[in-house]
């Protein structure tokens, strides 16, 4: 049971911490001053959304996405919703790309050549079906967090961050509904294809509140950390290097790789709910479909990483508050 609930928890993480989380971009983008009570409210309502995608996709045993969407906003919404889920899921997965090659210019390679690497490794993950991406999730998850903590910690004490000094003033508490909603719909899509393998209720709760606790830890040392530097990362494509800036390159070299990671593992969690929504249409293989529906997502990279997030996730994070809103009510309009 535990060990389960700790799979779908890496999964959970897995898809959230992907190139604009890890980069520390949208955690800027959406926080920064005065965001500790909306990091604080982000823990809550990521934990029970994620509860309650879970649940819906244990009792109806989904193998993707559509029956979780159809019971959480209705079947005359869904259409609607099914189409912006599955159109974001691409540019998001577009945005992971992209990521990999700003990742890798990062070593000195061009940009072309980070993202020609993660589409190969994407396409070798779904060979052996989704059991790959488990195993993936579960084994280098834990090593990404750890080390992406690490760094936080290091540069609070070398630079003597108080962890609370910002807390006067919270003025960006709404901060928080837009985040979550734009963290939980890819949750959608992913939970909703794994719902046929979740055994109890007990593995959605250390899942769902585990992956929420993290996720606040690591938000709230990153966004304390960024704010110190608020005024050199409009010179950075990604503001993880802004803080590695003063550390030896062996320490950017190993967060260059663990960030890859981060941006891999998301992608793949969008590739993921692509293709099983399309498997019912086209009966090829897992990896077949991930081949041909990354083709298609490699002219879009060319419009940059940091663009592509500036204008999708906050856009995103609000047309998804009604989704937010109805898992936040879903166990008062479940028994109507």
């Amino acid at each position: 049971m535990v060990n389960s609930g700790l799979k779908w928890m890496f999964l959970i993480i897995g898809t959230t911490i992907g190139a604009g989380y890890a980069s520390g971009r949208e955690i800027w983008e959406f926080f920064g001053h005065g965001s500790g009570l909306a990091i604080f409210i982000f823990v809550i309502l990521f934990s029970l959304s994620s509860m309650f995608i879970m649940q819906i996709s244990f009792e109806r045993k989904t193998t993707e996405y559509r029956p979780v969407l159809e019971k959480i906003v209705g079947k005359r919404v869904t259409p609607i919703y099914d189409l912006m889920l599955f159109i974001y899921l691409y540019t998001t997965t577009v945005v992971m790309i992209s990521g990999s090659g700003a990742t890798g210019q990062t070593f000195h390679l061009s940009y072309w050549t980070g993202i020609t690497f993660i589409v190969i490794a994407l396409v070798l993950l779904f060979i052996n079906g989704i059991g790959s991406l488990l195993y993936i999730n579960q084994y280098l998850l834990p090593i990404m967090i750890i080390g992406l903590v690490y760094v936080l910690i290091i540069f609070s004490i070398d630079e003597q961050l108080t962890f609370f000094a910002h807390w006067r003033e919270q003025h960006n508490w709404l901060a928080a509904f837009p985040f979550t909603a734009l963290n939980i719909l890819p949750l959608v899509a992913v939970l909703g294809a794994v719902g046929h393998q979740i055994k109890s209720k007990q593995e959605i709760w250390i899942a769902s509140f585990g992956s929420g606790i993290i996720l606040g830890i690591v938000s709230y040392l990153y966004n304390t950390s960024l704010i110190q530097i608020s005024d050199d990362l409009i010179l950075y494509e990604i503001p993880l290097f802004a803080i590695l800036k003063g550390y030896p390159f062996q320490m950017v070299i190993w967060m260059s790789v663990l960030l890859w990671f981060a941006i891999y593992t998301t992608a793949a969690a969008g590739l993921l709910g692509i293709v099983t929504r399309v498997r019912s249409y086209f009966k090829l293989p897992l990896w077949v479909l991930v081949t041909i529906t990354l083709c298609t997502m490699i002219p879009m990279t060319m419009i940059g990483f940091s663009t592509l997030i500036r204008y999708t996730y906050p856009l995103y994070g609000i047309l998804n508050l009604y989704i937010l809103a109805k898992l936040i009510l879903y166990p008062i309009w479940q028994r109507t």
